[in-house]
């Protein structure tokens, strides 16, 4: 069995800076959307440039002595397991801001291009992109979440998906820093290529449209409004639940709210009384509590309209 102090202590001595973070049995709840999930026994989040140095030696230390990692990012669509991780979580959030590494922001044929590292939020990305008066990342406003993850994920809202923006993104993978370049045919409805390789974001590029900041910031100020209106912000959620399919006709929450699934409980998790496709933590409520409901309404979907709902969120397991 594994020793976390006596791994953490080891490659902290290495001749590799460290700024940031680290802490045993810290909970996950304190770092995931729905505020739910145990410990993790080492959960460590390295800051500033230090980031993709540490998080490589960390990795391989880690995979040379059979611990498991677990890469968390803004914690927006996960569902940590009450049980807690084991082994160790590697915490990208420390790792943010306009990137200083990799890409550059330059004038291009009608517009630029911006770097972020992978933990920056992305609220934050779409205002410093509207501050410059570039367009192309307005439907992330008001979405929770990183960077490295949205783009892990395929974000997607309003129409727009990051596979429309990313231009340029740099990994680390054994233990090298590599850059690629992701083509939309790539990707998916919530799909990216790099959910079938043993990555590390690190950083994405996006290819930006000149646009009247002002027309950008009004943009903006809709999608947060309208998400505001859907109640994502009212109790810990992770927005929609299950994907939507248009084969289906309706979204999916139509669907559940038809089968009169809003507002049914499981423990102290509830779907949302104002959203079928939106469960929400009242206070107290577990993970379990969470995948019992999501799997109540999977099952009544499937039997009263012969439908297999597709989950967007997912529930993490040790390994």
């Amino acid at each position: 069995m594994y020793n976390l102090d006596k791994f953490i202590k080891n490659i902290n001595s290495r001749n590799v800076p460290f700024q940031g973070d680290f802490r045993f049995n810290e909970p996950m709840a304190d770092h995931t959307s729905f505020k739910t999930g145990g410990p993790a026994g080492l959960w460590v989040r390295p800051e500033g440039g230090c980031f993709p140095r540490y998080a490589a030696l960390l990795l391989e230390s880690a995979k040379i002595e059979g611990i498991p990692v677990f890469i968390l990012g803004g914690g927006a669509n996960v569902v940590m397991p009450d049980a807690g991780m084991q082994g160790i979580v590697l915490d990208t959030t420390g790792y943010s801001g306009v990137s200083e590494e990799f890409g550059e922001w330059g004038e291009e044929r009608g517009g630029g291009r911006l770097c972020f590292r992978a933990g920056t939020s992305l609220d934050f990305a779409a205002d410093y992109a509207a501050g410059r008066g570039l367009s192309g990342l307005e439907f992330l406003a008001g979405m929770p979440g990183s960077i490295g993850g949205a783009l892990w994920m395929n974000a997607r809202c309003y129409g727009r998906e990051m596979a429309d923006v990313a231009a340029e993104a740099w990994l680390l993978e054994g233990g090298e820093i590599t850059r690629t370049v992701p083509k939309k045919e790539e990707f998916d409805y919530k799909k990216s290529p790099f959910q079938k390789r043993a990555c590390l974001i690190l950083a994405v590029s996006f290819a930006l449209q000149d646009k009247d900041p002002a027309i950008i910031k009004q943009e903006m100020a809709g999608h947060r409004a309208d998400r505001e209106a859907k109640g994502h912000y009212r109790f810990p959620s992770a927005g929609s639940v299950f994907k939507n399919n248009r084969a289906l006709g309706k979204p999916t929450g139509k669907l559940i709210d038809e089968l009169g699934l809003k507002g049914l409980f499981a423990g102290d998790a509830q779907v949302a009384p104002w959203h079928g496709n939106i469960i929400i933590n009242r206070g107290k409520a577990l993970s379990k509590d969470i995948k019992t409901l999501t799997e109540l309404i999977e099952a009544r979907v499937k039997k009263e309209l012969g439908i297999e709902l597709e989950r967007e969120i997912i529930f993490v397991e040790n390994k």
